[in-house]
């Protein structure tokens, strides 16, 4: 879906950002205006004028709040907060940015000051793990000791538990959830501020996570959730091979192995991972980067990996797989997938056919606006169709999919 750019990549961050607007953390205008100033072929200008589009917002929020406007103010605050994160997408990668640093720091203060003026308690959590912590916020439905099921949301490469609210987290409350946002190694603030790097073995993180939401009394302990979301749904598919302790499992897209798309197109490179003699890996990555987009992609990777060689980095995702594993998980599994996925082409299906736990998958078309990565232009359906399911399952309706003989039900968008 092509929406303003002729860059790809430019457009599908632009649409990533515009997506929030269902919650209430963009708006189509500022953001169409904002494109309208960048020069695709000046990469400055896409930091410096989403920076100025944030920076106004913020302006405007602090003038309602001064005003008594509380929610017009928490709405600026959003957006703002989105925008900032905008900004600095392109500037992934070490040696780090000060632009990068800079932007981040003003996503995470504005968005914290849009969490004081939100109508439902949320509280700032740290998440006890490995003799440091997980930052996050756990927001509940209301100041009840009621226990309620809850959303555990785990984003992806580049995201932040900030942007998790806008993505799924307040779509969860007004249905009535509790969610638990968190940055897990690698994502926000671990990797900014702490330099802790991304790991395959990624039960050694939800875990911990579950674990904590144990001690809360409004946690209704057989109602733990967990969504992954982008590279997240390859992460916690893998978590929860081993943690046992969830009652489902969502996975967007759903993912099997993170140098699936490679193998295709090289298939020599997992006998070269092991042994490469003439330095022929060498050569394939480097052609790759060529590409200035793939060279970006490389970098932004590789920090987020703690490591500095394309080709390490490549053999770190030789560890991202799900191979032999996938009959471990036992909670049920929605594995939802988009037609116009282009970074694990394919994936989901496969995933979803190897599993053997209670399972349903639902392809997001192109011709619903739905068919991109994440269903970015098209949250209210991709929630709708989420939480249809969830309340499927927790109410086991006699005609639920789950319940029927084979464990499964196939749904097209």
């Amino acid at each position: 879906m092509r929406l303003f750019f002729d860059l790809p990549q430019l457009d599908a961050q632009l649409l990533r950002t515009i997506s929030y607007t269902a919650a209430e953390g963009a708006d189509i205008g500022e953001c169409l205006s904002t494109a309208e100033k960048i020069k695709e072929d000046q990469w400055n200008s896409w930091y410096d004028n989403w920076m100025a589009t944030a920076k106004r917002m913020e302006e405007n929020a602090e003038i309602s709040k001064t005003a008594g406007n509380l929610i017009s103010s928490r709405q600026a605050y959003l957006r703002a907060s989105n925008y900032y994160r905008t900004a600095y997408f392109f500037l992934s990668g070490l040696p780090l940015d000060e632009r990068l640093i800079h932007a981040y720091q003003l996503h995470v203060q504005t968005f914290s000051k849009a969490a004081e003026l939100f109508p439902h308690p949320v509280k700032p959590v740290r998440i006890p793990y490995e003799g440091t912590f997980l930052p996050g916020y756990f927001y509940q439905v209301d100041a009840s000791d009621a226990k309620r099921p809850t959303l555990i949301i785990n984003s992806g490469y580049d995201s932040t538990h900030q942007e998790s609210y806008l993505a799924l987290a307040g779509a969860a409350l007004k249905r009535g959830y509790h969610v638990l946002c968190f940055d897990g190694p690698g994502q926000g603030e671990t990797l900014i501020n702490h330099q802790l790097y991304m790991r395959p073995d990624w039960e050694n993180v939800i875990t911990p996570v579950v674990d904590f939401l144990l001690t809360l009394p409004e946690v209704n302990s057989d109602g733990i959730i967990l969504a992954g979301l982008s590279w997240g749904g390859l992460l916690t598919a893998r978590a929860a091979a081993f943690e046992h302790r969830l009652a489902a499992l969502i996975t967007h897209p759903g993912q099997f192995d993170a140098l699936d798309s490679i193998k295709k197109s090289f298939p020599e490179v997992t006998s070269l991972l092991q042994k490469d003699e003439n330095g022929t890996l060498d050569k394939f990555v480097m052609q790759v980067l060529t590409n200035p987009m793939m060279a970006l992609k490389f970098k932004a990777k590789m920090w987020v990996h703690g490591i500095h060689s394309p080709v390490e980095l490549l053999r770190q995702w030789q560890h991202y797989t799900l191979e032999g594993i996938t009959e471990n998980i036992s909670c049920p599994t929605l594995v939802l997938d988009a037609e116009n996925e282009q970074f694990s082409t394919g994936q989901a299906k496969e995933f979803f056919q190897k599993l053997t736990c209670p399972k349903d998958y639902i392809l997001f078309a192109n011709a619903e606006g739905a068919g991109e990565h994440c269903s970015a232009g098209a949250l209210a359906l991709f929630h709708q169709k989420t939480f249809d399911w969830l309340e499927i399952l927790f109410n086991q309706k006699i005609h639920s999919p789950l319940n029927s003989n084979n464990q499964e039900a196939i749904y097209s968008l």
